[in-house]
């Protein structure tokens, strides 16, 4: 149960509204130009031929006291989990990441001096790997409800008040060697478009109102769906 798991070959979507937030858009009030467009097209196209989505988890049993989690002899402490989770019985830990080619091209790209393809296809990279966390997310939602049992939405340390210095305990719990991810000791990860998740697995689980997944799950007749499918994670 606790061993790592590593996901390859993960047919990703990428929402263009996550991209064009990147790039300063606010979704229902910015409109982009046809220029603007035709630039996401063309750092899209570029992306997805540099892009290697992978993940690697790992599954734990849990003990919870208050905000604190233990497993793996790793304790986190993360603000308000215990009222967002409720009951949890297991975490999976782990680290999702779309690999470093992309950020080299932006790096050629930016010593080449074609600054708008490079900050769009650095916006590409950024979407790509916060849809690849959630199709992870969603990956394990459909597992759990096979087992009988709710996944929570996911967390990572630096957002919600959770402490970035915890990254180094996560990654305790879950190394990125798997998928090719170093951490340095200021926490940043390499590749920089990585991310380090962590959810939870009960019968009595529970999923606020800050739950996204079901708007983003392809599953389109399930039977514990929240809200209307809007842009799917799966391609």
């Amino acid at each position: 149960m606790d061993a790592l798991r590593v996901l390859e070959d993960i047919p990703l979507a990428i929402d263009p509204d996550d991209v064009l937030r990147f790039q300063g858009y606010k979704a229902g009030v910015d409109v982009p130009s046809a220029d603007v467009l035709a630039l996401f097209d063309d750092a899209l196209a570029l992306g997805s031929a540099l892009m290697r989505p992978r993940a690697v988890l790992r599954t734990l049993p849990v003990a919870r006291d208050g905000d604190r989690l233990t497993a793996g002899g790793v304790t986190l402490t993360i603000p308000r989990i215990a009222e967002r989770w409720g009951a949890v019985e297991e975490i999976v830990a782990g680290v999702c990441t779309i690999g470093d080619a992309l950020e080299r091209r932006v790096s050629a790209l930016w010593e080449a001096r074609d600054l708008p393809l490079a900050m769009m296809l650095d916006s590409v990279g950024s979407g790509a790997v916060e849809s690849l966390a959630e199709y992870v997310n969603d990956q394990l939602c459909q597992e759990g409800i096979a087992r009988g049992v709710k996944v929570t939405n996911r967390v990572s340390p630096g957002y919600g008040g959770w402490d970035v210095a915890e990254q180094r305990l996560l990654w305790r719990l879950c190394p990125g060697d798997a998928v090719d991810v170093s951490i340095n000791e200021a926490c940043f990860m390499s590749p920089t478009k990585t991310i380090t998740i962590l959810v939870g697995i009960g019968i009595a689980a529970r999923v606020d109102d800050y739950f996204t997944q079901c708007a983003r799950c392809w599953m389109r007749d399930c039977a514990y769906r929240r809200v209307p499918l809007r842009a799917a994670v799966h391609r």
